[in-house]
């Protein structure tokens, strides 16, 4: 290469220098704007923190489901508008060994009752973590393992129910009543998930609350405009029912313990 530039004469080196500059601008420009752009499949605007209701997820599934605590347990940590954006990061649990008495107690496989499971937080960190992973805060499993039980115990779901008389009970609550209730106290409107009634049935099933966070893992607003779909709303697909945003006109039962069928 230099001795084909020494034996250029000077215009024509002239111009095959601005010529490779501008290739150059050209290819940067490109790539920054496709890194950049909302149209990449791995872009994404905000993050949701999912809480279920192990009692209602029981409820969905009739596997070896047995006594689910009775707390609100993490679900995940989901960047909107992308899944398995790296599908090389495998899940590493020795990565998570220093957490794993908070994951156990606050992320635990409501499912699958052993302690020794690990299935449920690789399939969380492979299909969700791995985008959230562009934070520098996420970066790693155990940053985004870390971080989450963070966000979980500052959320507090489970204290503020507990303060605001919202309880498990045998009797309904009304959806706008709840509504009202975590919106007035967070300052922000959270997402709430319900199991539609079964026949026979005449109220919804709470089973998730979702709290939406920016970029910079502050509180937002979980709504969102009109038309937008949301791919990540029966993320818990557990069995043939699945959870959607609860209706404002039936009536929500918070159930306290899994209700066996005969």
């Amino acid at each position: 290469m230099c001795y084909l530039i020494n034996k250029m004469k000077p215009a024509k080196l002239h111009y095959w220098i601005l010529g490779c500059v501008s290739m150059a601008l050209c290819c940067w420009c490109t790539s920054d704007k496709f890194l950049q752009s909302d149209s990449h499949p791995h872009t994404w605007k905000k993050l949701y923190l999912a809480h279920h209701w192990p009692v209602t997820v029981c409820k969905q599934n009739a596997n070896d489901c047995q006594d689910p605590p009775e707390y609100w347990t993490i679900h995940g940590l989901w960047p909107d508008k992308s899944e398995e954006c790296n599908r090389t990061w495998h899940f590493n649990v020795t990565e998570i060994k220093d957490l794993m008495p908070d994951m156990r107690r606050y992320w635990p496989d409501v499912i699958h009752s052993s302690l020794n499971r690990t299935h449920f937080w690789k399939h969380e960190w492979e299909k969700h973590g791995t985008c959230a992973a562009t934070l520098e805060v996420l970066n790693s499993q155990k940053k985004y393992f870390g971080k989450t039980l963070e966000l979980y115990q500052h959320v507090d779901l489970n204290g503020y129910l507990q303060k605001a008389g919202i309880k498990p009970s045998s009797t309904y609550y009304q959806m706008t009543a709840i509504k009202e209730v975590l919106t007035k106290f967070y300052g922000v409107t959270p997402k709430i998930q319900c199991l539609p009634p079964e026949e026979g049935e005449k109220a919804q099933t709470i089973g998730q609350i979702e709290f939406c966070f920016t970029k910079e893992l502050q509180l937002r607003n979980c709504t969102e405009p009109k038309g937008e779909s949301n791919r990540l709303q029966t993320d818990l697909q557990l069995g043939t029912r699945e959870l959607s945003v609860c209706s404002d006109t039936l009536p929500v039962y918070y159930p306290s313990q899994v209700q066996h069928r005969k």
